[in-house]
């Protein structure tokens, strides 16, 4: 048995033969809010993930960012409502996933195990009366029971290693952390399943700008080392600049540009793009106006 992280992921992208470059496909995916009057909250969004990328999306609050993230995932609820489109999953071990028609325990083994999500807020979202090593055991206790309480232990102590948080912080409650750490600890839950892609939904929201470039920082590392995918959500476009392969911009529940980071930075071809960039304070220049 297979008991350390890193020999975990070691064989996560082993197959028998090629694997697709493409690691999620979506097309023409739309997402409804069931009100009155219905609101067009994702609209025929088409999109491909690559492999290994890592692929911003941003778009100011209410854009749709996060409905899309929720709803390729399946984690929507009332009133929200996909009413059109597919997403398919390619599988590192060659089988393509349709998520759309997964049943509900289907979709329960598929979660963590081949995506994981750091919500927004993370954070915040871990339990205060459970300490830190109970938070991440659960994990392996609903998903690899395979595992003996050793293995489990040595897995959760190696995962708050990997993203710097510590292993004497395994005995630790969320209250003893700070916000970063806390942060990390999210990460390193998602981490857990070694999932082929990681959505990650503002996880730097509310902490310090050092903090920030901290968790950037290790996010590319751990990219880098186990060579998943991640989808990072939000709305500070000049931090997609900086630690994205490509950019998507939504606007409206529509993706209006999708480029590379460097294309979209040095020739920006739809107008809210050029807004966008434009909205951001510059060290030198002239001020200018933001048009809506």
């Amino acid at each position: 048995m297979l008991t350390g992280i890193r020999p975990l992921f070691a064989y996560l992208f082993e197959s028998d033969g090629p694997m697709h470059q493409s690691l999620l496909s979506v097309r023409d995916f739309s997402v409804v809010y069931d009100v009155d009057p219905p609101v067009e909250a994702v609209k025929n969004v088409t999109l491909e993930l690559q492999r290994g990328e890592i692929l911003g999306l941003a778009g100011e609050s209410g854009c749709g960012k996060t409905t899309l993230a929720y709803g390729i995932q399946r984690l929507l609820r009332a009133p929200a409502v996909i009413t059109g489109g597919s997403v398919t999953f390619h599988d590192a071990s060659g089988v393509d996933v349709d998520i759309n028609s997964l049943d509900a325990e289907s979709l329960r083994r598929f979660r963590w195990d081949k995506i994981s999500m750091v919500f927004q807020g993370a954070m915040n979202a871990l339990n205060p009366v459970m300490t830190i090593g109970a938070q991440l055991d659960d994990v392996f206790q609903v998903h690899r029971s395979d595992l003996s309480r050793r293995e489990r232990r040595a897995a959760c102590e190696e995962l708050l290693e990997l993203v710097a948080v510590g292993r004497d912080r395994i005995r630790s409650y969320p209250h003893e952390l700070s916000g970063g750490m806390r942060q990390r600890v999210m990460i390193a839950m998602a981490l857990a399943l070694r999932p082929q892609l990681m959505v990650m939904d503002e996880p730097t929201t509310a902490l310090d700008v050092l903090v920030q470039r901290e968790i950037l920082r290790q996010i590319s590392q751990l990219r880098h080392e186990f060579g998943f995918s991640v989808i990072f959500i939000t709305h500070d476009l000049p931090m997609l600049l900086e630690i994205s392969d490509r950019i998507a911009v939504m606007r409206h529940g529509e993706i209006v540009e999708l480029a590379s980071a460097r294309e979209l930075w040095e020739h920006p071809q739809h107008e809210y793009t050029k807004t966008l960039l434009a909205s951001f304070p510059r060290l030198t220049g002239t001020k200018g106006v933001l048009v809506r």
